[in-house]
């Protein structure tokens, strides 16, 4: 015999029950601000019909303080994604707090609403977005104005706390800097950005034109390595191209890999950089020149911003740092009549 069980009342079940929104039930289980004495009733009343009793929210109504903060991103494998994530971690734990990470499916409506009701259903202290792709960008957008959020990216937009990494002055330095050996421009392959374009490739572009160079059109890669690879074969058979400024360091080596296979030396007959400065790069063969991130300080900062929200300064704070150029052995001046 088939034994069946009821499905478990969400919020979102709350929620329609009590004739409120989502966000409101979050704020009668978490108390991050103030709900009209009749709205909490009505909340109240729906979670003691519908059963529902989230052991972190029943906790923290009776203790009144939440030690809980959400990580919202789309990915945890990613070089950048991960480093933050642990320096987000490690600050919070000093502090007391725990972390937990909700996973972003994907920039969809649905799948932002998902993710956002998932998240506001926790007994929260407050929430870091990773706001390095569409998916964290939407998130963002969508998460109420009463619940303390730090926005965790490479561009300034300023309507939230901001962690930021300047990736606008690292792409123009790194693109500075290849003109400078002599290139007559530097061809760009881009990862997928969170808007139009990201910061790096706004900082490359403002190079070349800034130094009066040619902008050559846009390579786009996955965020997989192994697409740098077919790119890399293609840019072997074109003699216009010396110089080539990837947008993260996998990519790089994925298209060094790809020119080698294709019978192009690196850095003689094109000059490869990257960006991040991932932990594979200074043992890359050749030593990969590229721009330093420090990730791990970014997670840092983003939690010391959501702490000052938590702790009552409610105003927007920035917090920006500029990467640094690592230079390496994939670089050099270029050679022959099409420099």
């Amino acid at each position: 015999m088939t034994r069946s069980f009821a499905k478990p009342a969400s919020i979102a079940d709350v929620a329609a029950a009590a004739g409120v929104s989502v966000p409101t039930v979050s704020r009668v289980l978490t108390g991050a601000a103030k709900v009209s004495a009749v709205r909490r009733q009505r909340v109240l009343d729906a979670i003691e019909e519908l059963g529902y009793r989230p052991n972190g929210a029943a906790r923290a109504l009776v203790s009144g303080k939440q030690t809980t903060i959400a990580v919202m991103t789309s990915d945890t494998t990613i070089y950048g994604y991960s480093s933050t994530i642990q320096g987000i971690e490690l600050a919070a734990r000093a502090a007391g707090y725990f972390v937990i990470i909700s996973l972003i499916d994907s920039d969809a409506p649905d799948d932002i609403d998902r993710a956002v009701s998932l998240v506001l259903s926790q007994p929260l202290a407050g929430v870091v977005v990773l706001k390095f792709d569409p998916a964290g960008v939407q998130v963002v957008g969508a998460l109420p104005r009463d619940v303390p959020v730090v926005a965790v990216s490479g561009e300034i937009d300023g309507e939230f706390s901001q962690a930021v990494l300047d990736e606008v002055a690292g792409g123009h330095e790194i693109t500075r800097f290849l003109l400078g050996l002599g290139h007559r421009t530097v061809h760009h392959v881009t990862v997928p950005p969170s808007r139009d374009e990201d910061g790096r490739t706004i900082g490359w572009r403002a190079a070349l034109e800034s130094a009066g160079a040619p902008v050559p059109p846009i390579i786009a890669a996955t965020w997989e390595a192994v697409s740098g690879v077919g790119i890399g074969h293609h840019l072997a058979d074109r003699d216009d191209v010396t110089a080539v400024f990837c947008g993260n360091d996998e990519i790089a080596m994925g298209v060094i890999s790809g020119l080698a296979e294709a019978g192009r030396r690196v850095p003689d007959d094109i000059s490869v950089v990257g960006f991040d400065d991932h932990p594979l790069s200074r043992i890359w063969r050749p030593g990969l020149t590229t721009v330093s991130q420090d990730f791990v300080d970014l997670g840092r900062r983003a939690f010391s911003l959501l702490l000052q929200q938590i702790t009552g300064d409610e105003q927007p704070v920035l917090s920006s740092q500029n990467p640094t150029l690592v230079v390496r052995a994939s670089a050099a001046p270029p050679r022959g009549p099409t420099a």
